[in-house]
């Protein structure tokens, strides 16, 4: 049998806030994204490549904070954040590519390489300056 559907105000929350013009309030300012991929680009060709996503993903958390306050609670974890249904499909799993990657680093003790943060800034990328933002 079928999953029922979500609640009316959980289903057209994105598609309200789309039709009104606001899509681009979602992704972050570009002048601030090209900063924050400069200090994340320091940190890498220093060989932090684990510190440099760290901070890709902790950006991009407050993004999301700034821009949507009622999503972002203190107790979500990157996963949680991650699988919220209000943030567009591919920046969506732009940001779980990252936080992915984060995890790793941080609960299975496996520092990232040159090749995991290229996809981590490759995926900040997408999620900061890509047109998924607007569908």
């Amino acid at each position: 049998y079928l999953t029922p559907p979500p609640p009316p105000a959980a289903r057209c929350r994105w598609r309200r806030k789309s039709e009104a013009g606001e899509e681009d309030s979602w992704r972050p300012e570009a002048a601030p994204a090209r900063a924050l991929l400069g200090e994340a680009d320091a940190l890498a060709a220093r060989g932090d490549y684990s510190e440099a996503a760290h901070l890709l993903l902790f950006r991009s958390i407050e993004d999301i904070d700034s821009r949507r306050p009622d999503l972002v609670r203190p107790a979500l974890t990157s996963r949680d954040i991650a699988a919220l249904a209000a943030i567009p499909v591919r920046p969506r799993a732009a940001f779980a590519r990252i936080a992915e990657a984060v995890e790793r680093a941080l609960f299975a003790r496996r520092p990232l390489g040159a090749d995991d943060w290229r996809d981590c800034r490759s995926a900040y990328e997408e999620f900061a300056f890509a047109e998924a933002w607007r569908g």
